[in-house]
């Protein structure tokens, strides 16, 4: 019933040991002025095995707290950076 919150996001740095910093884009509409408005947010990620590199669109899924700022986990990579 209450499964884990998911999103999608690009991984935009990999400077840290088995963390990634995953920006997350939403597209709403604005609910007076009808103007399409992008939102980013910036989700810090535990990558266990070090796999994804900046670039990669990536699956992330809510988990337990596991630093100050980590609350994600990399659950798998949608696609690879070119």
């Amino acid at each position: 019933m209450g499964g884990r919150k998911t999103r999608q996001g690009v991984v935009v740095s990999d400077r840290m040991q088995k963390t990634r910093v995953v920006v997350i884009e939403r597209v709403y509409r604005h609910p007076r002025y009808q103007r399409v408005i992008t939102r980013s947010k910036k989700l810090k990620a535990h990558d266990e095995t070090n796999g994804s590199r900046v670039g990669d669109r990536v699956l992330i899924e809510e988990t337990r707290p596991m630093s100050k700022e980590k609350r994600w986990r990399i659950r798998e990579i949608l696609t690879r950076a070119s």
